[in-house]
């Protein structure tokens, strides 16, 4: 497979987040008098953005009298506390140079909200990512290939000539949306059978597999 351009999804795949997230969620949780979520619940609530991450967790769902104050106070508390536990997975940091000094272009399509991916990307990636997409009005959240399509735009490649790395069934439904290639990853919030169902053309176990792959 030859590409210009690879684009990542965020968590899961490049940041190990859950532990901020799963902290920041039973904070919610506990300010409103909800029994705490499990880190094993948060690991397959989070994929699809913070309001069904607050959804899945929230007695009662949407449905919750207070579910637009949780989901402020998520955000708050979040945006505060984001970067406590969260890092790089083991070798990310130098797949992602190696890819930068071959050349290829990079950009990142996540669910999280728009602000928050665009306060990790320069304090994680140092430069290593040149488009950064998070959640927002302006575009339909994964798995509608729109953040993907607009990733390409900025990049200035065509689909055919791009591969999507993800951990998730968001992200392997996204990229098939797309009508691109699909790489999945094995240390994210998903199993690795369920990405090959999916359509992931291969599951990779250490970022630096992924330059065979390219």
């Amino acid at each position: 497979m030859k590409f210009k351009a690879i684009i990542f999804d965020l968590d899961g795949t490049l940041l190990n987040t859950l532990e901020d997230l799963f902290d920041s969620m039973n904070h919610v949780l506990d300010a409103y008098g909800h029994r705490n979520i499990t880190l094993e619940q948060a690991r397959s609530y989070v994929g699809n953005g913070i309001e069904r991450f607050l959804e899945l967790s929230l007695p009662q769902g949407k449905d919750n009298k207070d579910f637009v104050k949780c989901l402020q106070l998520f955000k708050a508390h979040y945006s505060i506390n984001m970067e406590n536990k969260t890092k790089p997975y083991d070798g990310v940091i130098e797949l992602l140079k190696e890819i930068k000094q071959r050349n290829y272009k990079t950009a990142i399509v996540s669910n999280k909200f728009n602000a928050a991916v665009k306060q990790m990307c320069p304090k994680y990636f140092n430069g290593y990512i040149d488009v950064a997409i998070g959640e927002s009005e302006k575009v339909r959240k994964k798995p509608a290939p729109d953040s993907i399509y607009m990733a390409l735009e900025q990049l200035g490649v065509d689909k055919s000539q791009a591969c999507y790395i993800g951990d998730s069934d968001v992200d392997a439904n996204t990229a098939g949306n797309a009508g691109m290639v699909f790489v999945g990853v094995s240390w994210g919030f998903r199993d690795k059978e369920l990405l090959y169902s999916l359509g992931a053309v291969t599951v990779i176990d250490r970022p630096e597999q992924l330059l065979d792959i390219i």
